[in-house]
């Protein structure tokens, strides 16, 4: 039987049989006609060779509800560059190339750190946020969508479906999250299933029930990169330039939206990208570095919301969440068990282990002085202190795209 069930604060968007796409696609052609759509491809360089990008950009071209593309290239030289302009030429779309190490971006954003306005530091995060602000500037969109670029099995119905709930107004929906299953012969998703959820029920346990986050664990995927929104609310939230990305957007959509105009979707039976590392002798790198991006978005949350956030917290926690990661692990073992998947406890508890690392170091990062992590400054703030801030960044763009 498909799932079907309501169980928490927010929407669930079910897949419920087989999705009939041409009705769906000519709904959103004519729906998109109110409510343009605009999408942002974060991407690295390294990310435009293969296979992967190209397929994407082929399901792409046949989105007749799409008409905005914007990629924000990260880490690219010139070559780089070239390369994405060939890749891109056959888009039928309206699309531009912001090149986050371009000199002409780069002129700008310190124009910005010297007004004091906070920009973060280089990550997807800021690729996304400066992307945003691109669109804002132009106007064409009023609905705007993000997902990755590393999706191996990509497919334009993701986004079809993603955006649908913002694009019907109807549904009065401000901002949809997506999810999906991440397996092959084994789980993915390690970072969610054995992190951010058991972290998310040890706070709960610890701090009593708090509705960030009842909100919060009321999302299937919470770390998932696929997201829409309303692009002028976008015009107002702070964004984390780390891997703290997504739970700050999922902070910033409870704070400005609420539950009620917050729905998660669910978009494939199946979805493969690229797996991080889990790094556990560098924690500036992989997942390890993601784990302590993450409590520090998390912590900052809590703490505005009036949480104190302290040593004994800190002390409570760190015993409490590997005893239900465990917890966490034995069910998911169960599960891979009863579907003939293969369950690796020995590599399930290494990564919990590092994660415990994660959470040490992102406490004591917070709780120095001067190294809390800021959001990055809300478009709105920054056009209210440089009011032609949003055409010089129109012609940063086109400057750096020779």
């Amino acid at each position: 039987m498909a799932d079907f069930q309501q169980n928490g604060l927010i929407t669930t968007l079910h897949r419920l049989g087989r999705p009939d796409r041409p009705a769906l696609e000519e709904e959103l052609v004519a729906l998109a006609k109110a409510r343009p759509l605009g999408l942002i491809l974060p991407v690295l360089a390294s990310d435009l060779q293969g296979p992967v990008f190209l397929r994407m950009l082929e399901e792409l071209s046949g989105a007749g509800y799409l008409g905005e593309v914007v990629v924000s290239l990260g880490r690219a030289g010139k070559k780089d560059l070239a390369l994405a302009h060939r890749l891109l030429s056959g888009l039928p779309q309206t699309w531009l190339i912001l090149n986050n190490d371009g000199r002409a971006l780069q002129r700008l954003i310190n124009e910005l750190v010297q007004a004091g306005l906070a920009v973060g530091t280089d990550g997807k995060g800021r690729a996304v946020w400066l992307a945003l602000g691109l669109m804002l500037a132009r106007g064409h969109s009023r609905v705007v969508a993000v997902q990755d670029c590393d999706v191996v099995d990509y497919d334009r119905l993701l986004l079809g479906r993603l955006v649908y709930p913002l694009l019907n107004p109807e549904l009065g929906f401000g901002f949809a999250k997506g999810y999906y299953p991440r397996f092959t012969h084994r789980l993915y998703g390690r970072v969610t299933r054995l992190y951010v959820a058991p972290l998310l029920l040890a706070l709960e346990r610890l701090l009593g029930p708090l509705p960030l986050l009842e909100f919060l664990r009321g999302f299937r995927y919470a770390l998932a990169g696929e997201v829409a929104l309303d692009l002028e609310l976008a015009r107002g939230w702070g964004f984390s330039a780390d891997w703290g990305l997504e739970m700050a957007m999922l902070a910033e959509a409870w704070r400005h939206l609420g539950p009620r105009r917050v729905c998660q979707v669910d978009l494939a039976e199946g979805y493969e990208h690229k797996h991080q590392a889990i790094s556990q002798d560098d924690p500036h790198k992989g997942l390890a570095r993601m784990t302590t991006d993450i409590t520090l978005c998390l912590l900052r949350e809590l703490a505005l919301g009036g949480v104190e956030i302290s040593q004994g917290l800190k002390r409570s926690l760190s015993a409490a969440y590997p005893r239900l990661a465990e917890d966490f692990m034995a069910a998911y073992a169960a599960d891979t068990a009863i579907n003939g998947l293969v369950y690796d406890w020995r590599e399930e508890t290494l990564a919990v282990q590092v994660f415990a690392r994660g959470l040490a170091r992102g406490f004591e990062q917070f709780l120095e002085d001067g190294r809390r992590p800021l959001p990055l400054c809300p478009w709105r703030q920054v056009l209210s202190a440089i009011p032609d801030f949003g055409s010089r960044l129109i012609k940063a763009v086109e400057e750096d795209n020779p």
